[in-house]
């Protein structure tokens, strides 16, 4: 359960979009008298479905690289024979990310393309949801943005969970839960101990930067806050002031835009940090581009996440990963929609000749976590009643060289904590 990483995602969407992407949402009657299918006939291709903004008022390709990760896999998989000998036949949809786009993609994969399940969904306003959920489409591998996947039956995230998952609320009532591990790993891995956390002067970058600095201060920092003018943000300002303050790490509640100007601020007015920390959505190949005005602070970018560096390409799964999407920029949740078709496709396989989505889920529920060849830390789903105090939580760690891209800093299954537990809500 890392939902933190999603507040990072969502914090970017509501920054750049408002509350444009909410849209209004379809009526539930017009997808009343679905009858998508349990079982999947052995004559037959698999169909999944792969739900993506890929288009949206965030811009470009922001939340498509999931689904060209799962896509490649099929593809991959395809050309060894599929599973068991069937295609999997992947349909896409692009929700253009509103919530009435979702509502529209759901109701034709499920009840016009009749998808056996979704794979790989990254959809900014997942309004389709609770559609999914009542049809018991088991949805697997999506990135949780937003708290869809701590609320909902048979939607499984890429991270797993440990909420009840009723339907009724996120979490628990309404509040979920987060550990502390990434700001443990810098205090003990790293020495720090002053960390600065930058934001705008707007309701959502505020509200994560609050959140980031609970989490901080749990952990004995001292914390300096800087919030900057969303519309003229004064970056030199608040780069000359890190200095005085001597801070060791850089935690921001901004997007990419803004992180790149507060670099060229901090290079230009002669900042070093330990850290200048960022977010798996920017693990990628484009840091070279993003960061191109900033060489010291680019050589300072660290960022954490849940899955294997995808430049490792000494691990056999990570170089089986790369192969397929040679030619391509690569991304860390390309890698993450990689193994999420890997999830689904191990799912279906321990079901034979007798597919159905009840076998699919029992595997997928099992109480052995599933780490998808060693790419994912250890995923696990459990419905506790009560939210954990504490957790032995571990992070993947990797930071940038202009010489060798994303090296990964320790193993990730040795970055391993007891951290508390601190409550939000989405």
């Amino acid at each position: 359960m890392r939902p933190r990483r999603a507040a990072e995602v969502l914090l970017l969407a509501a920054l750049l979009i408002g509350g444009a992407a909410c849209g209004s949402r379809l009526p539930e009657s017009a997808f009343e008298g679905s009858s998508s299918p349990v079982r999947s006939s052995a004559a037959q291709p698999i169909r999944v479905g792969i739900i993506s903004s890929a288009t949206s008022p965030v811009g470009g390709a922001t939340f498509s690289g999931p689904g060209d990760g799962a896509k490649a896999y099929f593809g991959a998989l395809n050309a060894k024979g599929g599973i068991d000998g069937r295609r999997v036949e992947v349909i896409t949809c692009d929700d253009g990310g509103s919530g009435v786009g979702n509502n529209e993609c759901v109701h034709k994969l499920l009840d016009e393309k009749k998808v056996f399940a979704l794979v790989a969904t990254t959809a900014l306003d997942y309004a389709g949801a609770p559609l999914v959920s009542r049809a018991g489409v088991p949805d697997i591998g999506g990135q949780p943005i937003g708290p869809a996947y701590d609320t909902y039956p048979h939607l499984y995230g890429i991270y797993g969970s440990l909420a009840p998952r009723t339907g009724d609320a996120p979490g628990w009532n309404g509040t979920l839960y987060g550990g502390t591990e990434v700001y443990r790993y810098f205090k003990s891995a790293q020495g720090a101990r002053t960390a600065a956390v930058v934001s705008y002067n707007q309701a959502s970058s505020a509200a994560y930067a609050r959140l980031i600095t609970q989490g901080l201060e749990a952990e004995g920092y001292r914390v300096v806050t800087e919030q900057v003018d969303f519309a003229l943000p004064n970056f030199r300002a608040v780069a000359a002031d890190l200095q005085q303050q001597g801070a060791d790490l850089v935690f921001d509640a901004m997007d990419t835009h803004g992180n790149a100007q507060l670099c060229e601020a901090m290079d230009a007015v002669g900042v070093h940090v330990t850290a200048k920390v960022t977010n798996v959505q920017n693990w990628d190949s484009s840091v070279p581009k993003d960061y191109k005005n900033a060489p010291g602070c680019r050589n300072a970018l660290w960022v954490t996440g849940s899955s294997r560096n995808y430049e490792d390409a000494d691990q056999p799964a990570v170089h089986e990963f790369r192969e397929a999407m040679k030619g391509r920029q690569l991304s860390q949740w390309q890698l993450e929609g990689w193994a999420a078709a890997m999830w689904f496709t191990d799912a279906a396989r321990s079901c034979a000749a007798d597919l159905t989505r009840d076998c699919v889920e029992r595997f997928v529920n099992r109480p052995e976590p599933y780490t998808a060849r060693g790419l994912l830390l250890p995923v696990v789903f459990e419905k506790l009643a009560e939210p954990p105090k504490t957790r032995h939580t571990c992070l993947s760690v990797a930071r940038w060289q202009d010489a060798k891209g994303w090296v990964t800093e320790g193993d990730m299954t040795k970055n391993c904590y007891t951290v508390p537990q601190l409550p939000y809500r989405p």
